[in-house]
């Protein structure tokens, strides 16, 4: 099938990764402009367009699709069918309308759960038992389309963001790949969602980071593991404050005041909750220094 894929980060990787696979003729790759990075600012590509370069496919980085150029190159292009996976831009209605199979999008939910940006990370931060990847054709909504198929997967409970993030773009690469031979072979299934079932998954800013220890240990637990590695919870520990990478929960119950700090063991430093649960602080990163299991900075910086 001719193909035209439009995805940005890590994410899109194996879905483009089993296009080319699968033997499909990807006629042109989307994808955002490069952005400045790292200290020295230089203009990087996205992974999506290191892939492509790999293999010989062409590649377009519109700063949007509103304009006419970049709907007369995909008119040029002449696609059956468009492939999106965390693109990041707005398809317009006539490039929806475009190819003669539609537009698909692989989305990293159980719609209509967690339409938006940051469905992986929601479903961390809330503590969900299973989430999973949506196949669906794509409408003028924020991820309103029909559905073609999902596939459901467990979260472990102490998986972190990046650990579920990874697992889905592989699962939604193999479930993109099975719903595109349905859509040609004219099998696939089309469900209208359920706009009643349907909650947002905003994208992510510094203000989610504080850590309030007046909650339970679940509840900061998921915190944490839910904004790695970005934007990442903060915390306060005598008088000091640090970025928390990774916590875990010590079953042990106390009664002295939610933030207390307990001390530290072999393991890292114990703090109380607002449950009484105790729960230990694994990794940390002082201001100025770097991201480092808690005892290791304890041995130059005593806090207690």
């Amino acid at each position: 099938m001719k193909i035209v894929f439009m995805g940005t980060p890590d994410f899109a990787v194996p879905s483009l990764n089993a296009l080319i696979a699968d033997g499909h003729e990807i006629a042109g790759v989307f994808t955002q402009p490069d952005k400045p990075k790292n200290r020295g600012m230089k203009l990087l590509p996205t992974p999506v367009k290191v892939v492509a370069l790999e293999h010989d496919i062409p590649v377009y980085q519109p700063v949007t699709l509103k304009t006419d150029e970049a709907f007369d190159v995909l008119k040029e292009l002449q696609p059956e069918l468009i492939v999106v996976a965390a693109y990041g831009k707005i398809l317009p209605k006539r490039i929806l309308e475009l190819p003669p199979m539609g537009c698909i999008n692989v989305h990293s939910s159980l719609l209509p759960r967690y339409r938006g940006a940051a469905p992986i990370n929601w479903a961390v931060l809330n503590g969900d038992a299973e989430t999973g990847v949506t196949i669906m054709h794509m409408a003028e909504g924020l991820d309103t389309g029909d559905i073609i198929t999902q596939r459901s997967t467990p979260i472990d409970p102490n998986e972190t963001v990046e650990q579920l993030h990874d697992r889905l773009a592989d699962i939604g690469a193999q479930l993109l790949s099975e719903t595109v031979v349905a859509l040609k072979e004219g099998t696939a299934s089309r469900t209208v969602q359920d706009d009643a079932l349907s909650c947002y998954a905003p994208m992510l800013n510094r203000e989610l980071s504080p850590i309030d220890f007046q909650q339970s240990a679940r509840h900061i637990h998921n915190q944490v593991r839910g904004l790695i590695p970005w934007p990442a919870t903060t915390a306060e520990i005598c008088g000091e404050t640090f970025k928390i990478f990774s916590v875990e929960e010590t079953g042990i119950h106390s009664d002295e005041a939610p933030g207390t700090a307990l001390g530290a063991d072999k393991k890292g430093i114990n703090i109380v909750c607002g449950d009484g649960q105790v729960l230990r602080i694994v990794e940390l990163q002082a201001a100025g220094k770097k991201r480092m299991r808690a005892v290791d900075y304890l041995r130059g910086h005593p806090l207690f």
